[in-house]
């Protein structure tokens, strides 16, 4: 596959602004792909992980930030797991991602961002995430109420998930992590 990157002041910065904001040594990777071998979500996405280090390596510009693997990635850290430099990708994913929303990149298709953001909500109210807040926030932002309504009576029946949350017992610590993230922010 051909890498196309367009030239500008722009790659420079987006890769100085990935390093500043996740902290991660981008030239130390040598491209051996085995965070993209082990990727769960690479094969349903425009790019593996391995070439979006090597677009930010080579200076690409904004449109790596509409790239839709930094809104796909569960940041299950498989790919920091098998990098034999330790690159862990998930701070890179989401300083992409902090960056796509500053500049208000183009939006990815479907809820991504809109998941993202209710279950963050959750996390922050409970220090945990709680599965029916997080439906309920979720059918609100997309005003579908009714869509897969009748499968409630079969989750619930199955225990799958609890009716009340569960309160984290480090719920402060949560909140201090949440206060620090917004201090933090585009920095």
């Amino acid at each position: 596959m051909t890498i196309r990157i367009k030239k500008g002041r722009t790659g420079q910065s987006l890769r100085d602004t990935v390093v500043r904001m996740s902290g991660i040594d981008l030239s130390a990777c040598y491209q051996c792909k085995k965070c993209s071998s082990g990727c769960t979500v690479s094969g349903h996405s425009q790019s593996p992980p391995s070439e979006i280090i090597r677009r930010l390596q080579l200076g690409a510009g904004d449109e790596l930030l509409t790239n839709d693997l930094i809104w796909t990635c569960v940041s299950c850290e498989t790919c920091y797991a098998r990098c034999p430099m330790g690159i862990d990708l998930v701070p890179v994913m989401d300083a992409l991602r902090a960056i796509a929303i500053q500049r208000k990149a183009a939006v990815p298709k479907g809820n991504v961002p809109l998941f993202n953001s209710a279950f963050l909500k959750t996390v922050n109210m409970f220090g945990r995430t709680y599965d029916l807040g997080l439906m309920a926030l979720y059918k609100i932002g997309t005003s579908s109420y009714s869509q897969d309504a009748d499968k409630i009576p079969v989750i619930f029946s199955k225990k799958k998930i609890a009716f009340l949350p569960s309160w984290s017992s480090n719920l402060k610590t949560v909140k201090r992590i949440f206060e620090i993230a917004r201090q933090n922010k585009g920095k």
